[in-house]
């Protein structure tokens, strides 16, 4: 009985909720309408009114009224009631995220399969071809019907629109009307078949280089133009969205070798003389690694340009040759496909390294088709059959944990303040004898040479000696797999120096690593580094970081190894270690050991490393007062008297 009851409160509600007529002819734009259709209390039952979960249904409808195309349209919803959105009609999620996923601070949504939405002048009023709409259904927590979970806004998320003021629409939906503004200066005209190649930190090329009827070749390039950006061991993954799946590769290789889905599903009914052990994967969601080197001159899976490289992409400053990948596949398609111009790119891009920065990637955006040079050597370009280009930045979502971390010293205290407590993140077992909340203890120098869990001793000693107190229980740990210590080494009257060094402290063996700091107000004085390459960097116009690196034949920082006696000795961390120097005069007035000579930001390949709360005081450092001074200066002149 209550399903029914609100079987018809939904047809109701569906039939008061639609865009009204006047509104939709009144915007001379891109009218964005957001209705709720229905919702209804979930199991389980909790006490807790907050906490009660419900569904809701509503559909998001986009229209174009204005005068050009609106290309790879995409629309900000602002969810704000905690949304676990379950399923989604005619769009992906914008930042590449799979669902079922949770929204509640809002999310952008990206159309597909129609990510183009014409006008009525060229289709004559044809709402098939200017209007979308997304059915979303999902889980909302704490609005219990009748009270209705509308979003906080909802606008239009292309660039140079101007959104009005979000009206109601009945109590049950919302709507605005975006309109071009005239003050966005853009480079794109209405003539343009195709939208510009964007910026970002890492860009995707989805490039179709041979069709045919029910299979084609892709090249997918990797490129990277952030100079901190960076990925090891890189591992790239996608969603096909037309039961699509790989036949053969080159210059990269599937995670995992899997042909299930294609041998028990329709793929395996439609292809019933194709010779499935030959296949590489059939996931819908398949994971892409890279090669060794050694398959570079494979004439099966390598020849390809910038393949093979174990997953390595360097920044530009670096090595520009290495700051691209390519692989090549073979994908085949399914009804009702099966048409050499029915082409259609992957969706909810994904890639990550080890102790890489966070990539969030948007979704593929049909682009004007990649040029390449003809490979018989004559002086023409030839154009691929299709492209889509995939920009991913570098993101870092709130409360996220580091991945290195780094340590203060300096010449005029004896302690060193270490990586804080869980800098990396708190141990997973919360029974464990140690506390998450407690300072992290000060240690002499050469407990930095030594792996946390043999610190105990050293640091409860020193502690003792100096004085400073101890938790009960003691801290955790950092739990950083690479820790960066910057001692302040010298400070004179025209420069000063700090020494540089790395701790690895995992399983994982670096090539090619580079580190940045940023210093705000020393940077301009850099002068030089003796045992790392250095340079300066402008970062967003602004000349403020130093960009280092291991010499030639020095650039690998070795994973942890065994001590001398691993029965009794720790285990030893791989090291790296310089000196830098900097000079005063291009910044008169610094203050080296107040807070000026440690950096404001330490990266290493690319990832933000935690920085201490605190710097070392001068507390313990031997300074004469002006009394003692004078007292020293009348005796010299007493003895020079003499």
């Amino acid at each position: 009985m209550a399903w029914h009851c609100y079987f018809i409160f939904t047809i109701i509600t569906m039939l008061f909720a639609t865009t009204p007529f006047s509104d939709a002819q009144n915007c001379n734009g891109v009218l964005v309408s957001y209705a709720y259709t229905g919702g209804v209390r979930l199991p389980p039952n909790v006490t807790d009114a907050a906490k009660q979960p419900y569904r809701f249904q509503s559909i998001l409808t986009i229209l174009n009224n204005g005068l050009d195309e609106l290309k790879s349209w995409q629309v900000f919803v602002g969810f704000q009631h905690d949304e676990l959105l379950v399923s989604a009609s005619n769009v992906v999620l914008a930042d590449g995220t799979t669902l079922p996923a949770a929204v509640g601070n809002g999310t952008v949504f990206a159309g597909y399969p129609m990510t183009d939405l014409k006008t009525a002048v060229e289709t004559a009023g044809d709402l098939t071809q200017m209007e979308a709409k997304v059915e979303l259904v999902g889980t909302v927590f704490g609005v219990a019907p009748p009270s209705i979970p509308l979003p906080s806004s909802i606008k239009l998320a292309n660039d140079g629109f101007k959104c009005v003021k979000t009206t109601g629409q009945g109590k049950n939906g919302t709507n605005v009307c975006c309109t071009k503004d005239p003050n966005f200066k853009t480079k794109v005209t209405t003539d343009d078949k195709y939208l510009l190649r964007q910026n970002g930190d890492l860009t995707i090329m989805y490039d179709v280089i041979r069709t045919d009827d029910s299979n084609y070749w892709a090249e997918v390039t990797m490129a990277n133009h952030n100079p901190l950006g960076r990925l090891d061991n890189w591992e790239l993954s996608w969603d096909w969205m037309n039961d699509e799946f790989i036949f053969a590769m080159k210059g990269a290789y599937p995670s995992v070798v899997d042909v299930s889905d294609c041998v028990f599903g329709k793929k395996g009914t439609f292809y019933q003389n194709l010779d499935f052990s030959t296949v590489l994967n059939c996931q819908k969601r398949p994971t892409i690694i890279d090669l060794p080197p050694t398959k570079f001159n494979d004439t099966i899976l390598g020849k390809v340009p910038f393949c093979c490289r174990n997953g390595t992409i360097l920044p530009q400053a670096m090595d520009p040759s290495k700051s691209v990948s390519k692989f090549q596949m073979q994908v085949f398609k399914t009804p009702p496909n099966l048409n050499r111009s029915m082409l259609s790119p992957p969706q909810n891009w994904q890639i990550n390294g080890t102790l890489n920065p966070t990539y969030k990637c948007g979704p593929p955006i049909r682009v004007s088709p990649t040029e390449n040079p003809d490979p018989s050597g004559l002086p023409s370009e030839i154009l691929v059959m299709a492209s889509w280009q995939v920009v991913c930045n570098i993101t870092k979502a709130k409360g996220t944990a580091s991945k290195c971390c780094v340590s203060f010293s300096a010449y005029y205290n004896e302690s060193v303040i270490p990586c804080n407590t869980c800098a990396c993140g708190c141990p997973s077992n919360t029974a464990r004898n140690c506390s998450t909340t407690a300072p992290a203890l000060w240690l002499p120098s050469d407990a930095l040479l030594v792996p946390f869990d043999n610190r105990s001793a050293k640091a409860i000693a020193w502690a003792d000696l100096k004085h400073l107190p101890v938790s009960k229980p003691m801290p955790c740990s950092d739990n950083c797999g690479v820790s960066i210590n910057w001692h302040l080494n010298t400070d004179y009257s025209n420069g000063w120096s700090a020494r540089v060094t790395l701790f690895n402290w995992g399983d994982t063996n670096f090539a090619d690593w580079f580190a940045a700091v940023e210093m705000n107000k020393a940077a301009a004085g850099f002068e030089k580094m003796y045992s790392f390459n250095a340079t300066a960097l402008a970062l967003d116009g602004v000349n403020n970081t130093i960009f280092m690196q291991g010499l030639e034949g020095l650039n690998y920082l070795v994973a942890e190894a065994d001590g001398a006696n691993p029965l009794s000795d720790p285990r030893v961390p791989g090291k790296q270690q310089s000196v830098i120097s900097f000079t005063k005069k291009p910044t008169p007035g610094i203050l080296v050991a107040h807070g000026d000579g440690f950096p404001n930001k330490v990266f290493f390949n690319g990832e933000e490393c935690s920085l201490p709360s605190v710097i070392p005081s001068s507390g313990s450092r031997k300074v004469p007062s002006w009394a003692t001074l004078l007292l020293l200066s009348l005796l010299l002149i007493i003895l020079k008297q003499q």
